[in-house]
């Protein structure tokens, strides 16, 4: 049964202007659906996604990673096409933008998680594990604006990925932390794909993406490129980026 399937998807933005834009680049790469000064930062993008399947997405930086991600979230809404989404997603996408500088960690928890759709019982008998996954357990008076930001990041993602939801969406959370806290992020993401949770991950991490991942969709220019076995993707995108994930 499919969870995530995408359709024609499409999204486009507005440029920044710049001054020093030239002539050409007005012009440059514009359709006849593409007013002056926007660009599609994904088109005619479409596939369907397995409950418990592990789906990696590599591609360079600019060439729609993140904005897919954010249409499955429901955080963006597609210009054309269609994004269908069957169960509940935890979002591991800009992990530490829903907090609340001036509310404490306990205040932040109970209403990310809250908002989330944790009810305050769930919150309650999950807080304390929350907190010693995050390593901050002297700190859950203390105004979220006077943790670090490997604090930050820490409970930010033990709030998300504590969440009971089907589908988990990671966007290069991976790559920040310390070496010890990836491990325990790494152990949990297994933890939960073996319970069998639905993975669409992000990463540059070619060993990340191997470790997680059967299957792999590459964007480039907003457009799939290719999808199909992660090791496949990884090999292609290679070939067309000197060996570059």
């Amino acid at each position: 049964m499919a969870v995530i399937d995408v359709a024609g998807l499409g999204i486009r933005f507005k440029r920044t202007r710049s001054s020093r834009r030239s002539f050409k680049d007005l012009f440059a790469g514009r359709d006849r659906r593409t007013r002056p000064g926007e660009f599609w930062a994904l088109r005619d993008v479409s596939f369907a996604v397995e409950a418990g399947e592990a789906i990696g997405v590599v591609g360079r930086n600019g060439q729609g990673k993140s904005t897919l991600l954010k249409l499955v979230a429901g955080v963006v809404l597609p210009d054309e096409g269609t994004v269908s989404v069957t169960g509940g997603v935890a979002p591991l996408i800009e992990i530490t933008g829903g907090f609340v500088a001036d509310l404490t960690v306990r205040e932040n928890v109970y209403l990310t998680a809250g908002l989330h759709g944790m009810t305050k019982a769930e919150i309650d008998a999950a807080f304390d594990d929350m907190i010693a996954f995050a390593g901050i357990e002297d700190f859950v008076g203390t105004p979220y604006k006077h943790l670090s930001s490997g604090m930050k990041v820490r409970l930010a993602f033990s709030v998300i990925s504590s969440l009971d939801e089907p589908i988990m969406l990671v966007d290069e959370v991976l790559a920040v932390g310390d070496k010890a806290f990836r491990e325990q992020c790494y152990e949990r993401i297994e933890r939960l794909l073996a319970d069998g949770r639905t993975l669409f991950f992000v990463s540059h991490n070619e060993r990340d993406l191997k470790r997680f991942c059967s299957r792999g969709l590459y964007l480039d220019k907003g457009r799939l490129v290719m999808d199909g076995p992660i090791d496949a993707v990884l090999s292609r995108y290679g070939e067309d980026h000197g060996g570059k994930a």
